[in-house]
């Protein structure tokens, strides 16, 4: 006979068993959708800065004697911490040679600073870089012979301080029909105290070069399409001051001469000639005015790019 109350017991332990012994499975949670994340962008790559220049300084006709103020430079230059050596113009093309064969080996940035004959040299130097592709970054000409050939289109900036009544100089250098660099020109002859015999020997002009010279590492390879070529009588007893070359910029209304050169920090005889106007001429909004420029780097790239001054050599 079947014990009723047994198979009771029996049956509450099992399912006590079962109910300790098994997990209840919890219904699955619905997954969130992914939430997409935009990665991070890539890390700008660095701005290595050019190497600093080499600079080539060339004398004129009985140079030791007339051209001492590049010795001068040359000196100031290397005190500064680049690598300036000074040469007689007769070995003009010898030491073009060297310029090439050294930019071939090691690329750096090319300056030439010629006066009288050694400014025909600087232009001579950079028309035989120009056969081998090789761009020159700065030629100044300080009262060059009348004989200096046109600046040829792998020159980036080209400076001319001249004497235009100067029959040892007096070289009114021009660039080739398409040059597209930057272009500035400084006529001296109504500066009565300068001379083709001193013209070179400046401390002001000299500082200047060195300011420039120093800026030309720090410049990215840019369009030049903007550059304005610029070209000016200088007034009597007005120091010089080297600017890169003109940009042009917007007559806003209320603009005038005066305002435009207070804005800029240029004199206004500056503007009157480069825009062939007089000082108190009335503008149109809209008209653009050239106004000259220095050499100066864009602000992120000079605090990225400047070198150290101790890694010149």
């Amino acid at each position: 006979m079947i014990d009723l109350r047994r198979l009771v017991v029996l049956a509450a332990v099992a399912l006590l068993a079962l109910g300790t012994g098994m997990a209840v499975a919890s219904p699955a949670k619905p997954k969130r959708p992914a939430v997409a994340t935009a990665a991070p962008p890539p890390p700008a790559p660095p701005v290595e800065p050019l190497p600093p220049p080499k600079i080539y300084l060339f004398r004129g006709a009985m140079g030791p004697i007339f051209s001492t103020g590049m010795d001068r430079l040359s000196e100031k230059l290397t005190k500064a911490g680049f690598s300036a050596d000074v040469y007689e113009f007769t070995i003009c093309r010898w030491i073009g040679d060297r310029v090439i064969s050294s930019y071939k080996e090691n690329p750096a940035p090319i300056v030439l600073i010629g006066h009288s004959m050694g400014g025909l040299c600087s232009v001579v130097i950079s028309e035989m870089a120009a056969k081998e592709n090789i761009r020159i970054s700065l030629v100044i000409a300080i009262d060059s012979a009348h004989a200096t050939g046109d600046v040829p289109l792998n020159v980036e900036r080209f400076i001319n301080i001249f004497l235009s009544d100067s029959v040892l100089g007096g070289g009114d250098v021009v660039a080739v029909p398409g040059y597209r660099g930057h272009y500035a020109s400084y006529d001296l002859k109504e500066n009565s105290r300068v001379s083709h015999i001193n013209i070179e020997k400046s401390d002001d002009i000299h500082r200047q070069i060195i300011e420039m010279v120093t800026q030309l590492p720090r410049i990215p390879a840019q369009s030049q399409a903007d550059a304005v070529p610029l070209r000016y009588l200088v007034p009597p007893n007005t120091p010089v001051e080297l600017w890169d070359s003109g940009v042009r910029v917007p007559v806003r209304a209320g603009d005038t001469m005066e305002s435009i050169a207070a804005a800029r920090r240029v004199p206004l005889w500056t503007l009157a000639q480069s825009n062939s106007l007089a000082e108190n001429a009335t503008l149109t909004p809209g008209q653009s005015i050239i106004v000259p420029r220095h050499l100066t780097p864009p602000e992120p790239v000079a605090a990225m790019a400047a070198p150290p001054p101790q890694g010149r050599k």
